[in-house]
């Protein structure tokens, strides 16, 4: 450059983007850069929710794929929202729940559930919008939220409650610009399932604000504890809701990328208020879920049998019940609730017991570093030894 000083360019990178970045991926590949290489262990991970670690999706699942890539039919662009018998697979699936029927022109096919959040948040994202979201919850729609300019409440959870939503709080929360809120069933990252009256009472609650509720049912039916699983949209008829979903946990198909929106709204609120236009609109420039797995979906879905889903529950309900068990076994963890539904539970770290451990963050760096284990009933032996070796000297 000129007299050696630098040049001065028109562009930056989005700093809002920087911003927002709170992701699983990001903390696991932060946990994973601080391995010791050293440590000839298996890693155990605990903090990534990918159901292939330990479980395989069905060979009728695979062999549908199969047949869709040979049939060479569905290699071309997808339409926007997916392919019709896809979205009709969708409908009838959701509608088996329900005390009413879907229509495919209900449904809307997204690249995994991920983008379906992103979507659905984003046609939100009017001026001075904020939306609530549950604390304890899932950081991918406090990022999306927060790059999209959509401001963020959080209502609490309440452990001591089984992780019921703390309506009261939740009430305040709100005001004339709150537009919606979301509501994880079964829960991720707590591992608890609502029951059907606590979900009728936040459905009357949502009406009352005059919002909708955005219900996150990726591990719908992944319930092994007392509680069935019910959707939210059996209350569709007191409030409007958006049910998202995808292939990733229950068949075991992350990777195929195949998500959904469903719009649960037998009095069309949702399309008097052109939150359905403004979808549509989102995805005529969005890119479309993989036709040869769309095309797949009407199998996958019909002929997944009953003793696929009993044998995966069957697995996870032991593994919760001995995590939880062992979890007594070390003194600076608690576990409030036994996991009753999904792969995930929520644990409380007692900070008092222990020594050189800042926060939640230090925890786990701490422990990937000395124990090659990111936050399996097969780690907790070597949380048990961290925990050990860092507890106060009385």
């Amino acid at each position: 450059m000129e007299n050696g000083s630098k040049k001065k360019w028109n562009f930056n990178g989005n700093k809002d983007l920087n911003a927002s970045a709170i992701s699983v991926k990001g903390v696991f590949n932060k946990l994973t850069a601080t391995l010791n290489k050293d440590d000839k262990r298996p890693v155990v991970r605990l903090c990534r929710a990918d159901p292939t670690d330990f479980f395989k999706t069905t060979d009728d699942a695979s062999h549908a794929v199969a047949e869709s890539i040979l049939s060479f039919k569905f290699n071309s662009y997808s339409p926007s929202g997916g392919l019709p018998d896809a979205k009709r697979a969708v409908a009838d699936y959701l509608s088996s729940d329900l005390p009413y029927k879907l229509s495919p022109e209900n449904i809307f096919l997204t690249s995994g559930c991920t983008e379906a959040i992103n979507i659905t948040l984003t046609v939100l994202a009017r001026s001075g919008a904020n939306i609530l979201l549950p604390r304890p919850g899932y950081p991918q729609y406090q990022s999306r939220a927060a790059f999209c300019g959509l401001e963020v409440r959080y209502f609490d959870l309440l452990p001591e409650k089984g992780w019921e939503v703390d309506l009261d709080s939740f009430v305040s929360l709100a005001d004339e610009n709150t537009v919606a809120m979301v509501l994880i069933n079964p829960s991720n990252p707590c591992g608890n399932v609502f029951s059907y009256q606590h979900l009728q009472k936040v459905a009357e609650t949502a009406r009352k604000l005059g919002i909708f509720v955005i219900s996150d049912e990726v591990y719908g039916h992944i319930t092994f504890g007392s509680k069935p699983f019910v959707p939210m949209g059996v209350f569709a008829s007191i409030v409007p809701v958006i049910t998202l979903g995808s292939l990733s946990k229950r068949w075991v198909a992350p990777g195929w990328r195949l998500g959904w929106i469903g719009t649960c709204d037998p009095n069309g609120y949702l399309q008097d208020t052109e939150i359905v236009t403004n979808i549509k609109n989102y995805l005529d420039i969005s890119c479309s879920a993989a036709t040869i797995v769309q095309a797949a979906l009407p199998q996958i879905l019909e002929k997944t049998t009953d003793d696929y889903y009993s044998k995966n529950l069957n697995i996870m309900r032991e593994t919760a019940n001995t995590f939880y068990e062992r979890c007594k076994d070390i003194p600076c963890l608690t576990c409030p609730n036994k996991p009753e539904g999904t792969m995930m539970v929520m644990v409380q770290i007692n900070f008092s017991q222990l020594e050189d451990i800042i926060d939640d963050v230090d925890f786990c760096i701490k422990l990937a570093k000395e124990e090659s284990v990111i936050l399996l009933p097969e780690g907790v032996k070597r949380i048990k030894a961290f925990g050990l070796r860092h507890s106060k000297k009385l």
